[in-house]
């Protein structure tokens, strides 16, 4: 056996145990992107890139691995465009920018070329801004405006398009989110903790899990501390201040007034305290708010905005990450990334 055969398990293969590129990159000690240029193109550029010693190095561990390209993955097409499609709701948003910002980011630290289009959240205009991205032979896509259900997506992966999910999850598509649900609960866990038990969910459009995660983690919190959040105070938004403001005007008709409201959006948060403030209540004292993502905005309002903060430029590194390693054959898993508690005046007067 040569010298450089390897011993013992075999890293980072795939859910058959079969090596993946990422195996043999690792017993190489090389990037994963050098050896697919040397297996996928032996006679091209990925050959001047590694030097002649190391690429016949990874030829040969790819050998005694019993590594194989996957044909899906290698058939998808014949020549790279090294661009990346991204699709979002709509990029004027602050988080999806900055989002697009860790996308773009990684994507010209792997030779990538990233460009964007807007949605507006609206499924015919999803499939039109899929077919148009895909007319110009992007090697991947990421989605950052995928519905719960799922549907559309299962129909782009029928067609061999490799893709990720950023920001939100459908079905069993590899995504990179937020752990919303954990993002929930640590809100929850703050407003039980200054006492609040008549609570108010601002809940987010119904079709997009970051607004159902959020909203399921702080009402299970509540329910473990033996705190009911009806329904009726479980009201459903768009992610902006119009959204927000509208929502929190309605919890304000329905009887007697909650003493916090959890926004699953800062916007909406922002929204609600305006509302509030329309109605006479001094956001801080007669009532709590809270947000999610902590925007740049949050920490500067007259009374500063607790929140939830997500790691929303992470994210969007992370998405490339998986999206490369799927471009290289492999198969990836979907990752959640840690929210962290940010306390401000909204909550604590």
């Amino acid at each position: 056996m040569a010298e450089d055969s390897p011993a013992g398990p075999l890293p980072h293969t795939d859910a058959g145990g079969r090596a993946t590129l990422r195996t043999v990159a690792e017993l190489a000690g090389v990037h994963v992107s050098t050896v697919s240029r040397v297996l996928n193109r032996p006679s091209g550029p990925g050959v001047r890139t590694a030097g002649r010693e190391t690429a016949d190095r990874i030829r040969r561990l790819a050998e005694q691995v019993g590594y194989t390209p996957n044909p899906h993955a290698t058939g998808l097409r014949t020549q790279r465009s090294n661009l990346v499609g991204v699709l979002v709701p709509r990029l004027v948003d602050i988080v999806l920018a900055t989002i697009y910002e860790g996308v773009e980011e990684a994507c010209a630290a792997s030779g990538f070329s990233a460009f964007v289009a807007n949605t507006g959240d609206d499924p015919a205009t999803q499939r039109r801004r899929t077919e148009m991205v895909l007319a110009r032979r992007v090697d991947g896509m990421i989605f950052g405006d995928a519905h719960i259900d799922g549907r559309f997506l299962d129909e782009v992966a029928g067609r061999g398009v490799p893709f990720v999910l950023v920001s939100r999850r459908a079905g069993a598509h590899p995504s990179v989110t937020c752990d919303d649900h954990q993002g929930g609960r640590l809100a929850a866990e703050h407003l039980l903790g200054l006492g609040h038990t008549r609570l108010a969910v601002i809940a987010g459009e119904p079709y997009a899990s970051t607004g159902i995660d959020r909203t399921a983690g702080f009402r299970e919190a509540c329910a473990a501390a033996g705190v009911e959040v009806p329904d009726s105070r479980v009201v459903h938004s768009g992610f902006d201040t119009d959204g927000g403001r509208e929502a929190m005007r309605h919890i304000l008709s329905e009887g007697a007034a909650p003493t916090a409201v959890f926004a699953v959006n800062d916007f909406a948060a922002i929204g609600a305290m305006g509302a509030a403030r329309d109605a006479g209540l001094q956001v801080g004292t007669d009532l709590a708010v809270m947000g999610f993502n902590d925007v740049p905005l949050a920490g500067s309002l007259p009374v500063g905005l607790s929140t939830i903060r997500s790691p929303v430029h992470a994210m969007g590194t992370r998405a490339v990450d998986l999206l490369m390693r799927r471009l290289a054959g492999e198969e990836v898993a979907s990752e959640q990334l840690p929210p962290t508690l940010v306390a401000r005046a909204s909550t604590l007067g």
